[in-house]
């Protein structure tokens, strides 16, 4: 069996002198292969996600996305890759794009037709609970290798650092980090510059992913951590990884809007095995 496959940067740098963003790959399909096979070809891929998709009879669109080790509800980048596929490969050209997966119903609007174009997500807000008590700051900071300023819980483990250089040069224990009982770990602090209001980085070995490049359903929980600190609910991010990647984020009710742009990097077709 042949399938097509996409290979889509998402949330890239802007001006970028080179590629940027997380790679997703991207595979439409006519009707749901079992998880087996698809759990197999993302670990194939060895890419953060890979996203299936089924159109439904109603048009929207069905999403379900793979880690090289386990299926995840909700995925930012793989969401903003699936996009670019739909609008710009297969010519679905609605200025929104109805989306539904295991965390309910999403949906993408496609903010510019034109290079670049720019896709907004619109995401479930997950705020973060501050986490008191010292005994699992002092262990984030020793597996971190640097002190933890505060600690926050909601899908993942949020530790706030002193500085944007503090996260940038966070070395981690991931060994350690994959023994910590939570999804992943993210880690944020406010940005040296002023047009940036706050920087991350993100690291899930439970996953199978030692650091994400960019992690897009991170900002469900790190935009009201960040629109509270700052009270503005408009900011704009960036996550410092080795890649790097920009995203510009909107509070709207139980809503976070994530806006970014894609670059299709590469194509081709993949060969199940019989």
């Amino acid at each position: 069996m042949d399938l097509p496959i996409f290979q889509i940067d998402a949330f890239t740098l802007k001006n970028p002198s080179a590629l940027s963003g997380n790679p997703a790959a991207v595979v439409p399909l006519n009707d749901w292969l079992d998880d087996r096979q698809m759990q197999d070809i993302a670990a194939e891929n060895n890419l953060s996600e890979t996203t299936f998709f089924v159109k439904q009879d109603d048009d929207s669109y069905h999403l379900r996305w793979f880690t090289p080790t386990s299926e995840v509800d909700l995925c930012g980048h793989a969401t903003l890759a699936t996009a670019h596929v739909i609008h710009q490969i297969l010519g679905d050209e609605r200025e929104q794009l109805p989306m539904t997966c295991q965390a309910g119903n999403i949906s993408v609007s496609v903010l510019r037709k034109k290079s670049p174009v720019r896709y907004r997500l619109e995401f479930p807000q997950r705020a973060p609970e501050a986490v008191t008590g010292k005994r699992l700051l002092n262990k984030i900071s020793k597996i971190l290798n640097t002190d933890v300023q505060e600690l926050h819980q909601s899908r993942d483990l949020i530790a706030v650092l002193k500085d944007e250089a503090a996260v940038r040069d966070c070395n981690p224990d991931f060994a350690a980090l994959g023994d910590l009982d939570c999804f992943a770990l993210a880690i944020t602090a406010p940005a040296e510059h002023g047009r940036i209001d706050f920087v991350s980085r993100f690291f899930a070995p439970r996953q199978g992913i030692n650091e994400d490049p960019v992690t897009g359903s991170s900002f469900c929980s790190l935009t009201p951590l960040w629109a509270e600190k700052l009270g503005k609910t408009r900011l704009q991010a960036r996550q410092i990884s080795q890649r790097g990647g920009q995203l510009s984020l909107d509070m709207k009710g139980d809503t976070v809007r994530i806006t970014g742009s894609t670059y299709h990097y590469m194509q081709g077709v993949i060969r199940i095995p019989d």
